[in-house]
């Protein structure tokens, strides 16, 4: 919570459209990292670090460089529909991709994969 309400003091010091292009993803070591959703927002927002450092320094955060990196950022709608379990079906040819696989992990991850199928 304390990394969104960071997150929602930063973006007040970008112009928009740039502010909803970028997320604060990561405050790491004297570091603010960013995330864009294509590289040419990258770009722009390398341009207002001074601005973003100095938003962060104001915030009692005393960190002393920026990195960017492109990441998807879809929005997750509010009333998404909960996930859909798995079929028995689903499940039988989980366990039987299980049996025939010889990597032991890959072969606990099937099954666990087919354990949450209903029953």
């Amino acid at each position: 919570m304390q990394l969104q309400a960071l997150d929602r003091q930063l973006r007040q010091s970008l112009p928009e459209p740039l502010a909803s292009h970028t997320r604060l993803g990561n405050l790491r070591n004297d570091k603010l990292v960013f995330l864009v959703d294509a590289p040419v927002w990258g770009l722009r927002l390398r341009l207002h670090a001074n601005a973003l450092l100095g938003a962060a320094h104001a915030a009692g955060i005393r960190a002393s460089d920026i990195a960017v990196k492109v990441a998807t950022m879809q929005p997750v709608p509010p009333d998404a529909a909960p996930p859909i379990p798995l079929s028995a079906a689903a499940r039988e040819t989980l366990r039987a991709a299980a049996a025939a696989i010889g990597d032991e992990t890959l072969r606990s991850q099937l099954l666990r994969l087919a354990s949450m199928a209903d029953s």
